[in-house]
């Protein structure tokens, strides 16, 4: 009897740790769904999988996964950056007064943009890491102060297509061996990111600091900052965000990339970035802007309401917050398990 209730133990400890192994490796899992879900919404409208379809989709979708790496950073170190979309639009609108203005060449408009990008993430680190104010409240303000100073700037203006130099929107459709560069370039990002997360010592700070501040600073991490660093790229990365918006798009506005936050919020979460810190990776994150993207574009092409867009999006970052939740306490019992052993 003792032996087969110990056989049952161990066989429930085994099931319980692939299940375990399958939740944290959400890359995997997402991947997965991903390859289920084309599959599916494939046999209900033929034209998704097709190049003309996916091509759009994934250029939109990468300039989301480009700003998703940026806010991982942030969220890794248990904060938040809520003013994503604002940075987009600014850098986006931006850029595009300066071509239209002819201040500058193309190339320096986008420095100049992605410079914008990173002064202001450096504004939101100033605020929450020297003077300790709650990312979630400092963010939630400077969404609007930056999208306020957009609309002083636009002065009720808008950027045309006819704006912009001849060709400036080209990038946009264009691909090497059929992959779109906006794609490309987000790979060569996340790739980038990915190993310095990795790999460096600077990655290993993000980590530390997101999952117990008070140790990381007991073995003289410093964490404010590592934080004021986590925003300063996450704006880097939106105003590289917002070049490519300007771009993708050609016709700018005041409000251009309203409502991002939280699609590139969403895709962060469900990627497998812990909204508590201290753990996820990039690459899931990339994956979770994509997966969010083409469920967008399913949405569009079966009819659906893109009401059902918003809706999507709260579920899904509840179902993986939830998720996390459920992770951390299985992780929790198990040390507790083998300490007790």
């Amino acid at each position: 009897m003792a032996t087969n209730v110990a056989v049952a133990n161990s066989q429930r400890n085994r099931v319980g740790a692939l299940i375990g192994g399958l939740a944290r490796s959400r890359e995997l899992t997402l991947a997965g769904v991903i390859v289920v879900l084309s599959a599916i919404v494939a046999v209900f409208a033929p034209n998704f999988l097709t190049t003309d379809n996916l091509g759009p989709v994934t250029t939109l979708a990468a300039i989301i996964a480009i700003a998703a790496v940026g806010e991982t950073l942030v969220i890794l170190t248990k904060n938040i950056d809520l003013s994503v979309e604002s940075t987009i639009g600014v850098v986006a609108f931006t850029v595009g007064l300066l071509l239209k203005e002819h201040a500058l060449p193309v190339q320096a408009a986008w420095l100049c943009g992605i410079g914008l990008g990173l002064a202001l993430g450096m504004c939101n680190g100033i605020i929450v890491a020297v003077f300790k104010v709650p990312s979630i409240v400092a963010t939630l303000g400077t969404i609007s102060i930056f999208r306020g100073l957009c609309f002083v700037v636009a002065n009720g203006k808008e950027i045309n297509l006819n704006d912009l130099p001849d060709g400036y929107t080209n990038p946009a459709s264009q691909s090497l061996f059929g992959i779109p560069l906006f794609v490309i370039l987000a790979v060569a990002v996340v790739a980038v990111m990915a190993v310095v997360l990795r790999y460096s010592i600077l990655g290993r700070l993000f980590y530390a600091v997101g999952s117990n501040a008070e140790a990381a600073a007991t073995i003289g991490v410093h964490s404010r900052s590592t934080i004021f660093l986590a925003f300063a790229l996450s704006g880097m990365m939106a105003g590289i965000a917002g070049v490519l918006w300007g771009i993708n798009y050609g016709a700018i506005y005041a409000n251009s990339a309203s409502g991002q936050s939280l699609a590139v919020i969403a895709g962060v979460v469900v990627g497998g970035v812990s909204i508590s810190g201290g753990s996820g990776t990039v690459i899931g994150a990339a994956l979770g802007a994509l997966f969010l993207g083409l469920i967008n574009n399913a949405l569009i092409l079966l009819g659906a309401p893109q009401e059902w867009l918003q809706l999507i999006y709260g579920a899904v970052i509840l179902f993986a917050v939830s998720t996390d939740a459920l992770i951390q306490v299985r992780t929790q019992r198990a040390k507790a398990r083998s300490r007790i052993r």
